[in-house]
């Protein structure tokens, strides 16, 4: 059975079958045809794949994104991240840079990302003097780094899968996502250098509070996030809600930038989203269960025991398979999917799970950008209209400085860990 799902599910992707049904119609037909299992015991699977306490904080964070957007909290920390670096070299890059790693701090999207910091600074790049693959490859990396950062969407869905503490993964993703972020803003310096980008004037000290006073409460939202899971007055679910509450007060009462015609559409948009995410999660979940039924994660664990026996090598494997994965494969079908087939065997090599999961998502970050199906690379192009061809030196250039983050991530443990250490 095992044999045919996999074949299956080969042929619909290559088809250009979307994935949940891809996954889902594979996983049917090789129990209806293949095996003597009950099909009611798919269906019972795919709801109880839903029924999760972490899965809750999905919707909620995604509806918080929206509002955010909508209510105008994106362009305040456009503003105040130019403040603090426009007067460097590649200042404006590096808002965008800046601003992207502030906001995925707040949706925990990439493509939501690219479009609410895209439509705004790609006008602002052009006009800086940055040349139209650099600015495009920025954009659609720059957006990849929320999945790391918490509160990130991915870090939730690998906490449901695996069992491993959403809160610990939210602390870990601070180090590995403020890693992932420099190691751009230090190719962002070089080209600017490079090519004698002119640089904005310096903000004055007056300048530099009011944009802060004017962002503040956007930028309240991660303190108060991590600061409420981790201080035990909520969970990371509980957080969630907090967050969208929060930003529609500020949005409606603060900024009065939303109104209830807005709202509306905000909650259908987010309505639609949970609902492409859960499908896919649900999908999955059923693999899943086929996959452990047929003991596949069993036999990767003995695989790997027997011919893996460092965890360096193990771990240098697993970046390239995710790196390749994440050219094809969206990044929650990817950790629904690989995350419990290889858990246990990393687990037994003495991985940290948190740190195992942090890998995973760096890995799947850099493939939101990767060509030739990399999401934020579609979404940029909708923002950007350039092909592919214009795009690709920019997207690569900015690959190989996130790839050497990758690796110190991957090799430097305490990069993600050091936060949890002093938090025990």
């Amino acid at each position: 059975m095992i044999t045919a799902l996999i074949a299956l599910i080969v042929i619909l992707l290559l088809g250009s079958v979307p994935i949940f049904v891809a996954l889902g119609t594979a996983s049917f037909l090789a129990v209806i045809l293949f095996s003597d299992i009950q099909p009611m015991l798919l269906i019972q699977r795919l709801v109880g794949g839903l029924d999760q306490f972490a899965l809750m904080a999905l919707p909620l964070f995604i509806l918080a994104a929206n509002i955010m957007d909508g209510g105008g909290l994106s362009k305040r920390i456009l503003r105040f991240a130019r403040a603090l670096v426009g007067h460097l070299s590649g200042g404006v890059a590096m808002t965008t840079q800046v601003s992207s790693m502030f906001f995925g701090a707040l949706s925990g999207s990439g493509p939501a990302t690219v479009i609410a910091i895209g439509k705004i600074m790609y006008p602002e790049l052009l006009r800086g003097g940055y040349s139209k693959s650099f600015s495009s490859g920025l954009l659609a990396s720059s957006g990849a780094v929320s999945l790391i950062i918490p509160p990130s969407i991915t870090l939730i869905i690998y906490g449901s899968v695996t069992g491993v503490s959403v809160g610990s993964l939210f602390i870990a993703g601070i180090g590995a996502g403020a890693l992932f972020g420099i190691s751009s803003i230090v190719y962002i310096y070089l080209y600017a250098k490079r090519n004698q980008i002119p640089k904005d004037k310096k903000a004055t000290k007056r300048e530099v509070l009011e944009t802060t006073r004017k962002a503040g409460w956007a930028l309240l939202i991660p303190i108060i996030i991590l600061g409420g899971i981790y201080s035990g007055m909520f969970t990371p679910t509980e957080a969630a809600g907090v967050s969208a509450v929060y930003a529609l007060i500020i949005s409606f009462f603060v900024y009065r930038e939303m109104t209830f015609k807005k709202f509306y559409k905000i909650c259908v948009e987010s309505a639609v989203t949970t609902a492409q995410v859960l499908v896919l999660v649900a999908a999955a979940q059923v693999l899943g269960w086929l996959l452990t039924r047929g003991q596949v994660p069993q036999l990767i664990a003995t695989f790997i025991a027997e011919n893996i026996s460092t965890p360096i090598l193990f771990l240098l494997l697993f970046n390239v398979l995710l790196l390749v994965l994440g050219m094809f494969i969206e990044g929650v079908a990817a950790i629904i999917v690989v995350a419990p087939l290889v858990f246990s065997a990393a687990v037994a090599l003495g991985i940290d799970p948190v740190h195992l999961g942090i890998i995973m998502i760096a890995n799947l970050a850099i493939g939101m950008y990767t060509p030739p199906f990399g999401l934020n690379i579609f979404v940029t192009q909708t923002i950007t209209k350039t092909s592919m061809k214009e795009m690709l030196p920019g997207v690569l250039s900015f690959l190989g400085f996130n790839l050497l983050a990758l690796l110190i991530i991957t090799y430097i443990p305490d990069v993600s860990l050091f936060l949890l250490k002093i938090l025990e």
